[in-house]
């Protein structure tokens, strides 16, 4: 038997015990009555080169990494750059690239 079991034990209660009241303080003070700026959610969303993946399937692994690095280069949408590249049409690329079907748990 180790002598220090008991020492041991009660520094990981003690431990837990500052984690939790941690946990509620930041709760109380940082959490608490934070709301979402949807706006500019959804505008960094549209923005986010990493929608391409979606693209992929659909236009290819290297033409998804051209319309990427093209949007990029230039500052603009994945959108505007899959348009003016030719891959694909304002409809398809609104059918292919849904975030909302690209998160969460997959059954």
């Amino acid at each position: 038997l180790n002598v220090y079991n008991p020492m041991m034990s009660y520094n990981v209660l003690q431990s837990m015990q500052l984690l939790g009241d941690a946990a509620g303080s930041f709760t109380d003070n940082m959490v608490a009555g934070t709301q979402a700026n949807t706006a500019r959610i959804d505008k960094l969303m549209k923005e986010s080169l990493m929608l391409v993946t979606a693209l992929a399937p659909t236009i290819g692994y290297d033409n998804a990494t051209k319309v990427a690095k093209t949007a990029h280069k230039n500052g603009t949408t994945l959108k505007e750059e899959a348009i003016a590249l030719g891959f694909v049409d304002a409809e398809t690329f609104d059918r292919i690239v849904r975030p909302e079907d690209m998160v969460g748990p997959k059954g």
